[in-house]
Formats: C-alpha cells, structure tokens, sequence
C-alpha cells in the first residue's frame, strides 16, 4: 500500500517522491514532498532544481506550460533523465478544483502541481503524459520561430507609434522599422536553411498538400513533434479536435473539443479554412457533411481532425500526397 507524505507528495519509504512546479518569467516554485523552495528561472536554477530533484531520487515532475516561460526548465529537467508532465493551465486549475484548493498563489500552485504529478505516476496510461524530448535541432527551430514572433510583435508596435508621433518622432520610428524588417528577413533566412538542412523530408511531404502553408509546416514541425507517431485518435485529442462526450445517465449531451495544444490548433484551423477552398479532399468532405445537415462550425472542426488525419498518416507512412488515397474514405475517416 502507497504511504502518502502528511503535507502531500509521495513518502520515502521505498517509493519514490513526485514533484510539481509553479513556473512564472522569474522564477521557479518547487514542492517536492515536504520540501519547498524558489530559484530563479534561468539556467543556474535550473541546475539547482535538478540537482536538488535527482537527489530526492524523484519519479514524476509536473509542469504548467505558462506560454513558453516553462520551455528551458523543461529541456534542463529532461537532460538531467528526470520525467516530466507538462500540462496546460486548465488541466491543473480544474485538478485544484476537484481536490477543493480555491487558493492561488504560487505556492499552492506548487503543491497543487505536485498531488497532480502523484496521480499521475500511479495512472494506468502514465506513459500518454509523459512530455516527450525535444531534439536539439527542433528546440533551435521554435527559438528562431519564437524570436521572429518577438520581433514581429516589435514591429507592430512601432507602426503603432506612428499614428500619434510627431516629424522627429517619426523618422526614429521609420529606422527601428527598417532595422527590424532585416532583422525578420535575417531570421527568416535562418529558419528556412534549418528546415532544409534539418528537416527537408517533412517540409516536402508536407508541402504537398493544398492548404498547408510555411506557418502550418513550422508550427507543427516544432511545436508537434509527435506527428506521425501517433494513431489518428490520438494526435486528434493531442492538438485538441478530438470530440469529448458529454453524456450522463439518458442525457447525451453535445461533443466538444477541449484543451490540446492551441498554438497547433490555431495553424490548422487556418489550413483547413484554406484546403476547404482550395483542396479537393478537403472540400469534398466538407460539402459532404453540410449536406448531411452538421452545422457549418462541426463541419469546420471536422475537416480539421480530417487534414491533420492525413497529415499524421503521410508522416506514418513517409508518402507524398496522393488525393484519391483520401477521396475514398467514408465521412468518419
């Protein structure tokens, strides 16, 4: 029988801790069985966090994904051989719920983070929320991706300014903005020699279908690198377009989707609202379902789960595009 640690956390009689962490853009809250503390969020605390963690001889570490903040913390942890879950806000907030936790501080969160990582240790299908490891050179493509963003946001912003600045103003805005268009050419050309280089086959295959365009190929690239490593139901909950049932006793309530990977989900619903115009496949099987009477919004939702069906499928098998492949499979496909 499992011996649970009084404040939480698993007890050191033989089996091993779990530990959860609160990740902010400073720093780092830690709850390890009794044991809590907080580093800053940088490379030296992640050494002090691992250290720490591998001496406990821990099992399982949880974290938030806070919107990147978590991402080095994450590589550090896997690098040093520890297991970690990484799960979205909504999945810890609504764990926090069903254990009564309405506090939030950074430090219940911690706690909180670690109960979650002691249920999920002990769950049947442990494995399925396991974070997988990012290779070094998929980590060095969602930098680049995450630097053109910033620099993008830097150019916006500038033009922002515009609107309201005077002539002297003005002409400072005007070379910021020239300076950051090289700048996002120049990481543009970065990103672009790093898929050639490193991912050239995956580009080809995927940039044979209709619809999917350089953002959807690096997106998922480097931020879905379980594509075509997973069954079809299984990517499909991954980003988060696998229909959850609602349903109690003789209810049976509406499916929904729920959670999932939304930066992922963004791109591919932008793929599939252009494959619906422009794919064959695509628009045949959203014609379909509209003619069956699904409403337009399910019926969206759907070609998504389709698109990325296909695309799951043709990472599997490494195959190139092939419509009359797709063409025959029956709605539910």
């Amino acid at each position: 029988m499992m011996n649970m640690h009084p404040q939480g956390g698993v007890a050191k009689d033989g089996v091993r801790p779990n530990a959860g962490i609160d990740v902010s853009k400073q720093h780092l809250d830690v709850c390890c069985a009794d044991d809590e503390r907080r580093v800053v969020n940088d490379a030296r605390g992640w050494d002090e966090l691992t250290a720490m963690l591998r001496s406990a001889g821990v099992d399982l570490v949880v974290v938030e994904a806070t919107g990147g903040y978590e991402r080095g913390l994450v590589c550090a942890l896997q690098d040093a051989g520890l297991c970690v879950a990484r799960v979205n806000p909504r999945q810890a907030r609504d764990f926090a719920k069903s254990m009564g936790v309405l506090a939030k501080t950074d430090q219940v969160d911690a706690r909180t983070l670690r109960d979650f990582a002691d249920v999920l240790a002990r769950h049947a299908n442990r494995s399925q929320y396991i974070t997988p490891m990012v290779e070094p050179m998929r980590q060095q493509l969602e930098e680049l991706m995450t630097r053109r963003r910033q620099l993008v946001e830097m150019r916006v912003a500038e033009h922002n300014r515009l609107e309201h600045a005077g002539p002297r103003a003005a002409r400072s805005i005007h070379s910021v903005l020239k300076l950051l268009d090289k700048q996002i050419a120049a990481v543009d050309q970065h990103i672009d020699d790093h898929m050639d280089r490193h991912f050239g086959a995956q580009k080809a295959l995927l940039d044979s279908v209709k619809g999917v365009g350089p953002v959807t190929i690096l997106t998922l690239t480097a931020a879905l690198p379980e594509l075509g490593r997973l069954d079809r139901r299984q990517i499909a909950k991954l980003v988060g377009v696998a229909p959850l049932a609602d349903d109690s006793g003789h209810r049976q309530g509406k499916r929904r989707i729920w959670g999932g990977r939304a930066e992922v989900r963004a791109v591919v619903y932008m793929a599939a609202i252009v494959a619906m115009r422009h794919n064959p496949v695509i628009r045949a099987f959203y014609e379909r379902l509209v003619a069956a009477g699904k409403p337009k919004k399910v019926a969206i939702v759907a070609c998504m789960r389709k698109l990325l069906t296909i695309l799951n499928a043709m990472l599997r098998d490494q195959a190139m595009w092939n419509a009359a492949r797709h063409l025959r499979q029956p709605i539910g496909a």
